[in-house]
């Protein structure tokens, strides 16, 4: 079986999470690579299933023992890829899926420039990207702002990846990513 990496990135709100579901749903062969983190965790998150929820403390050491594939400061918490995650996964005969930020993506190609695919989740527009975070009712004001200027680079940034899917309608979307893993996979 050949070692596959399927990333999925988007703006906070662009829909990772339901794409990712998507695929691992579908697709039995696709294990779901968990990140580690130091934000706080979130209602109905699950250490180790959602995140590795790390202190600030644990993840500069792993950061210091080049136990990260990729990792980066955002919104003053830590995110990255443990290193572990990546071999376990191709011990174990799986395809692995990435749900992380554009940096991160492009870094895991560099790690893994021929088994991986890049797909970028991109919001039909800015304000529609606002109202799906204003609705999730996780964000102050402040970070609101934060993440749509984040946004912005984010979307800037995606340029080079294999596919920019503009996620408006779900079900097109989630066939979009079909007929782009058929080839892949």
């Amino acid at each position: 079986m050949k070692k596959r990496i399927i990333v999925v990135s988007a703006p906070s709100g662009g829909g990772k999470s339901v794409v990712a579901n998507h695929i691992l749903e579908h697709y039995k062969n696709v294990q779901f690579s968990v990140s580690a983190t130091t934000r706080k965790m979130r209602k109905g998150e699950v250490n180790g299933k959602h995140y590795y929820f790390l202190s600030k403390e644990e993840f500069e050491e792993k950061i210091k023992e080049n136990e990260l594939v990729e990792y980066e400061n955002i919104f003053s918490n830590y995110y990255g890829t443990l290193r572990s995650e990546i071999e376990l996964a191709f011990e174990k005969q799986k395809q692995i899926l990435f749900d992380i930020d554009v940096k991160g993506a492009y870094s895991i190609k560099k790690h893994y420039p021929e088994d991986t695919l890049l797909i970028f989740l991109k919001p039909p527009s800015l304000e529609v990207l606002k109202n799906r975070l204003i609705n999730r009712k996780t964000e102050t004001e402040e970070q609101l702002e934060k993440r749509i200027a984040r946004a912005k680079m984010e979307i800037e940034m995606s340029a080079d990846f294999d596919f920019v899917i503009v996620n408006d309608v779900l079900d097109e979307t989630l066939k979009q990513v079909d007929d782009i893993l058929s080839k892949f996979l």
